[in-house]
């Protein structure tokens, strides 16, 4: 069973979130995939993903890179697993993957203000406890830090 977690992001926005827990799933040795659906969204997470930090870099690359397999961090538009990751990070709205059992976590990271991402997480909650995955909801407090609340 696949465990899956709900970011509801309101206080800051996925470019300041994202890399936090990026960072926080290799600590654990764990392989990922992010994946997103525009063009655009891939190239700004790959462009930002080098330089988001002054005292650090999140090593990375695209499905594109021939050598992807290799890579910590894939980033992708499509729902392969491109670098066998046990950890799979959904943004800017992106489905499931059909083969959502063989991860370990989904992540899915979903902006507050915006109503149309909000239905298509509940969307997404009912689709995943239907199918009998584990799911949480986590919620940023006023300091910025993720409170589970469902």
């Amino acid at each position: 069973m696949t465990e899956i977690l709900f970011y509801h992001m309101q206080r800051q926005p996925l470019e300041q979130v994202l890399p936090s827990l990026l960072e926080k799933s290799l600590e654990r040795q764990w392989r990922v995939a992010v994946q997103a659906t525009s063009e655009e969204r891939l190239q700004a997470l790959d462009d930002h993903l080098w330089i988001f930090s002054d005292e650090s870099f999140l090593p990375h690359g695209t499905d594109r890179d021939p050598d992807c397999a290799t890579q910590p961090v894939v980033l992708t538009l499509r729902d392969a697993n491109p670098n066998a990751a046990s950890i799979r990070f959904l943004v800017e709205g992106a489905p499931l993957p059909d083969d959502a059992a063989e991860y370990q976590r989904i992540c899915i990271l979903f902006d507050g203000t915006d109503q149309a991402a909000l239905l298509q997480a509940r969307e997404q909650w009912r689709g995943a406890k239907e199918a009998g995955h584990s799911v949480a909801y986590w919620q940023q407090d006023e300091r910025g830090r993720w409170q589970k609340k469902a």
